[in-house]
C-alpha cells in the first residue's frame, strides 16, 4: 500500500511573504507558487508599512508592525516576539547566520542578538539602510561625511575600522542595498522625482549607473540571488495614466530588459529563490493600492496573476536554502503524497520517526464543518495540544484546510506534536467507513513544511 521514492539534492523554491488586508487589517501573509498554498501568518500586527525581512535560512520574518513595533515572527511555531520600537520603513537587516538584526535607532546601529535578547549600539548620526556583509563580520551602512553629503561605509561588527567606500558628490542615497556575495552595492539617488540606480564595485570603488527607464523614475532595486542582475519599477507614463515597467539590468548596466508591466506608479519587486522568476505588484483599478500578485518567468516573459484580493503594499520571496535529502511518502489508503526527510524510519504503516522529527497519517470521518472539525481535534478533552492551541485555516490544493499549532503547556509526552487536516477532494473509503478529513500530525518543526506540499492522489 505504500510507495517510496527518493528526491533530488536540490533547492527549495521558497514562499512569498507578503503585506495585506485581506483579512480585514494588514497583515504579514505566506503564498506558495507551488501548489497556491496561501494563509495568513499574523493576526492584527501588520500596518500598511510593514515589509516582511525574511532570515536567511528561511525560518524567521522580521516586521515593523503596528506601534511602529519590530516584531520576529517564526514561521513554523507562528510565535512572535517583540524586540523594539522604530521608525517605519527602516531596513532590518539579517545577519548571514539567522541570529542578529541590525537596524538604525536614534542615531545609532543597533545590533541585536535575536536569540540572547541582547544589543548594543554603535555612535553614527544620520546612518541608515544598515546591512551584514556575509562574513558576519562586516556591516555596510549609508551615513554623511564631513560635508553633510551621503555616502556608503563598512565597519567592523565591534565598531572598529570604520571606511568610506563612495565619493559621492550628487546628493542623498537612498535604497542601498549590499549584493548577496558581499562584493556590490547598489543605490538610488538623488530623490523621489527622479530616482536613477547605480551599483559599486566595493573593492575597488568604480561607479556603475544603470540606464533605467524613460522617465528616470525607477523604484525597488533588487539584487538577484547570484548577485548579477538588478529587477526594479520603472515608472512610464501613457496618457493618460502612470504605470510601471518590470525590469532587470546587469549590475554593470548593460543588459536592459523589459518583462512585464504593472499598472501602478511603482511596485515592489522580488527574485525567486532561483533567480528565474520576479514577483512583482499590480491591481490599482484607479486607486493607490494594489490589490494582485503577479509573477513572471525571465525566460518566457509571460506574467501569471497567482493573488488577488484586499490591498497587497510589500512583498519579499524567501532566500534561496538547500533542502536536507528527502524520500517520497505516498499512501494508496490515505490517498496521499508528501516529502519528508530521508533519514527518518518507517516504524509503521502510518508512522515514520528520525531524531528530528515525525509524521503520522490518519483520518476522519465527520459530516461537521471542517471549522468544526479543526477545533474538535485541537480542543481533545486530553488537551495533546496543550490548553490554548493556536487553529490557523488556510487551503492546500485548493480544498480547505487547518493547520493546529500547540501551546507552550502541551505535555512533554506528545513531542511537540502539531497538526495538519485537510477535506479530501471526495470522501475515501476505508474497510467499510468513509472519511472526509485527511489528518496530519507531526512534529511543530516539520508540520508546515511537510503538509505545505501535501498532493491527492
Amino acid at each position: 500500500m505504500l510507495a517510496v521514492q527518493a528526491v533530488p539534492h536540490d533547492f527549495v523554491q521558497g514562499w512569498i511573504a507578503y503585506t495585506s488586508d485581506r483579512g480585514g487589517t494588514f497583515d504579514i501573509w505566506l503564498y506558495r507558487p507551488q501548489g497556491g498554498c496561501n494563509f495568513q501568518l499574523t493576526q492584527g500586527l501588520g500596518a500598511e508599512f510593514s515589509v516582511p525581512y525574511w532570515s536567511p535560512d528561511s525560518r524567521r520574518i522580521a516586521f515593523i508592525g503596528i506601534g511602529n513595533v519590530v516584531h520576529l515572527l517564526d514561521t513554523v511555531t507562528l510565535t512572535v516576539a517583540r524586540i523594539d520600537q522604530i521608525e517605519p520603513y527602516t531596513l532590518l537587516g539579517w545577519s548571514p547566520d539567522s541570529r542578529s538584526l541590525a537596524y538604525v535607532k536614534n542615531a545609532r546601529i543597533v545590533v541585536y542578538d535575536t536569540f540572547s535578547h541582547s544589543s548594543y549600539a554603535i555612535p553614527e548620526p544620520g546612518a541608515s539602510d544598515v546591512q551584514w556583509f556575509p562574513s558576519g563580520t562586516e556591516l555596510l551602512f549609508a551615513a554623511p561625511d564631513s560635508t553633510g553629503i551621503t555616502q556608503i561605509f563598512r565597519i567592523r561588527a565591534d565598531s572598529t575600522d570604520r571606511r568610506q567606500i563612495t565619493q559621492n558628490t550628487d546628493g542623498p542615497l537612498h535604497d542601498v542595498r549590499i549584493s548577496p556575495d558581499g562584493t556590490f552595492a547598489l543605490y538610488t539617488l538623488p530623490g523621489v522625482s527622479i530616482s536613477i540606480i547605480s551599483t559599486v564595485d566595493l573593492a575597488t570603488g568604480t561607479i556603475y549607473t544603470l540606464e533605467g527607464g524613460p522617465l528616470a523614475k525607477n523604484y525597488f532595486p533588487a539584487w538577484s540571488p547570484d548577485s548579477r542582475s538588478i529587477a526594479y519599477s520603472a515608472t512610464a507614463y501613457k496618457e493618460p495614466n502612470y504605470y510601471s515597467l518590470i525590469q532587470i539590468d546587469s549590475r554593470t548596466g548593460q543588459n536592459q530588459r523589459t518583462l512585464a508591466a504593472s499598472d501602478r506608479f511603482a511596485t515592489p519587486v522580488g527574485w525567486s529563490p532561483d533567480g528565474e522568476k520576479i514577483a512583482y505588484l499590480t491591481g490599482c483599478a484607479g486607486v493607490e493600492s494594489a490589490s494582485q500578485l503577479w509573477i513572471v518567468d525571465i525566460r518566457d516573459q509571460i506574467p501569471v496573476n497567482v493573488l488577488s484580493g484586499g490591498r497587497i503594499t510589500a512583498l519579499q520571496w524567501s532566500p534561496r536554502v538547500r533542502r536536507v535529502p528527502e524520500n517520497i511518502f505516498t499512501s494508496f489508503v490515505y490517498r496521499v503524497s508528501f516529502p519528508y526527510p530521508a533519514n527518518w524510519r518507517r516504524v509503521s504503516e502510518e508512522r515514520y520517526e528520525g531524531s528530528s522529527g515525525f509524521f503520522q497519517v490518519s483520518a476522519i470521518s465527520a459530516s461537521d464543518r471542517i471549522a468544526d472539525v479543526c477545533h474538535s481535534e485541537a480542543f481533545h478533552p486530553l488537551m495533546p495540544y496543550g490548553s490554548s492551541p493556536r487553529i490557523v485555516m488556510m487551503t492546500i490544493q485548493n480544498r480547505e484546510a487547518c493547520f493546529i499549532f500547540p501551546s507552550v503547556d502541551q505535555p512533554a509526552e506528545m513531542n511537540k506534536q502539531a497538526a495538519l487536516i485537510v477535506r479530501y477532494p471526495r470522501p475515501i473509503k476505508i474497510g467499510e467507513t468513509f472519511y472526509n478529513y485527511f489528518i496530519l500530525l507531526a512534529d511543530v518543526n516539520h508540520i508546515r513544511q511537510i503538509g505545505g506540499r501535501l498532493s491527492f492522489i
